[in-house]
């Protein structure tokens, strides 16, 4: 009985081992939930093979269960992911071995400094695939920093087993070693996860506020945009007098004046063509300009926001929203023949809500992929996501709720956001 839970605790180990020796490296393919069950499922199924105390079996299945884990649960392709459990497998052996051949007889002591050995050295491995990896960005070597606390814990283990092999120690002394080396394996793992979690988190914060300073930035267009659209506004109230002066060069046969006076008119940036698609200045302008990139890719392009529906809403919640909603729509709508984009608003009869409807084309359902999450078919696909975060930031703030479906019938994509006015608003 003490043996088969020394052999489940080594399996786990390997397993947390390769989880964060994935994790670190590779693109997941599946939910986090379905990756832990399938690498559970794999190491109990490792675990009962070691029954037959078949050391070619053992080694062969092991590599078997890694390569099984890396090609269905993360986005590698079939030589990568036989590369890196061939990898793994040799490591592992390479440390039990080195172990083997040590004078001792204590099986959890053997078990957990082979174990910590070779996450020493899958954890070099890991920054040095990352590296090379990521040769294009900055590199970060703050985490080497963190090789001394495998290497510290390894110098300590030698030290024990150098006491244990003395002969010369109490049962209550061997007792105290074991349980400090169980809890040496287990800080290492810790620290290790805890930094992988943190620079997951770091890098999706860096995300977002890149994400928060291209709608800052995109406000401000909108925002010069609304100043071109005001230059214009006052040119329409002056072309009387610019007529009155063609006119007035026109009876001095000056047609050389004219002609030029005429020419300066048209390729004023003030006369470009604009359209009136809602009250809200902002929002009028935002979407003029998807209309014009909806016209280019043969889009329909049908709005209809009432009038004071969404004028409580701040500019930049109103880039935020309406730019990201209708990116998305944009980018399901493409190259789909008599594509189409619907966007309303309208304030529920009696209440204090209102409710921002977007319909879009789609020629496939966003929600099949076995996550069951929005898909996307953007090239960097770990920079996906931000959107739908961002909607959700700008709706919470509103005291709103969003629901998104796919309805199969028609091919569209719905989105029906629910926003409560202010009191002071209603």
């Amino acid at each position: 009985m003490p043996n088969i839970v020394i052999y489940l605790l080594s399996f786990g180990i390997e397993g947390v081992i390769l989880y964060q020796y994935a994790s670190t490296l590779f693109t997941p393919r599946r939910r986090t939930g379905i990756r832990l069950v399938c690498l559970c499922f794999l190491y109990f199924f490792l675990f009962a093979i070691s029954m037959f105390h078949s050391t070619w079996l053992n080694t062969f299945m092991y590599l078997l269960a890694n390569f099984v884990f890396l090609i269905t649960q993360y986005r590698l392709s079939m030589p990568s992911a036989l590369l890196h459990s061939v990898l793994l497998t040799a490591i592992m052996g390479i440390c039990e071995l080195t172990i083997f051949i040590t004078p001792f007889h204590n099986m959890l002591l053997f078990i957990i400094f082979s174990k910590l050995i070779f996450f020493t050295i899958i954890y070099i491995c890991m920054h040095f695939f990352k590296d090379r990896r990521e040769q294009d960005q900055r590199r970060d070597h703050s985490a080497l920093l963190l090789f001394f606390v495998p290497l510290t814990s390894i110098l300590i283990m030698l030290t024990f087993l150098t006491l244990y092999n003395t002969g010369d120690i109490s049962p209550v002394l061997t007792v105290s070693i074991t349980l400090d080396a169980i809890f040496l394996l287990a800080t290492n793992l810790l620290v290790f996860g805890m930094n992988l979690y943190n620079r997951k988190k770091n890098m999706e914060f860096t995300e977002m506020q890149l994400l928060l300073q291209k709608e800052a930035n995109t406000a401000e267009y909108y925002q010069m945009l609304l100043s071109q659209n005001e230059n214009q506004n006052i040119l329409i109230h002056d072309i009387k007098k610019h007529l009155q002066s063609i006119h007035l060069l026109n009876e001095k046969g000056e047609q050389d004046k004219i002609s030029a006076y005429i020419q300066q008119l048209m390729i004023s940036s003030d006369l470009k063509e604009t359209s009136r698609l809602c009250s809200n200045e902002l929002l009028n302008t935002i979407l003029c300009q998807y209309k014009r990139q909806c016209g280019k890719k043969r889009i329909a392009f049908h709005v209809d926001i009432r009038h004071g529906t969404i004028d409580f809403i701040a500019d930049i919640d109103l880039t935020s929203l309406f730019g990201n909603l209708l990116d998305n729509a944009l980018e399901a709508a493409c190259s789909i023949p008599e594509a189409f984009i619907e966007v309303s608003t309208a304030r529920r009869i009696h209440t204090p809500f209102i409710v921002i409807t977007v319909i879009n084309s789609c020629r496939k359902n966003p929600f099949s992929n076995p996550q069951g999450s929005l898909s996307t078919h953007k090239p960097d696909r770990r920079r996906h996501g931000f959107g739908i975060k961002s909607i959700r930031k700008t709706v919470s703030k509103y005291q709103g709720d969003i629901k998104m479906y796919y309805n199969d019938d028609t091919l569209t994509f719905h989105t029906i956001i629910t926003i409560k006015i202010p009191k002071e608003e209603r």
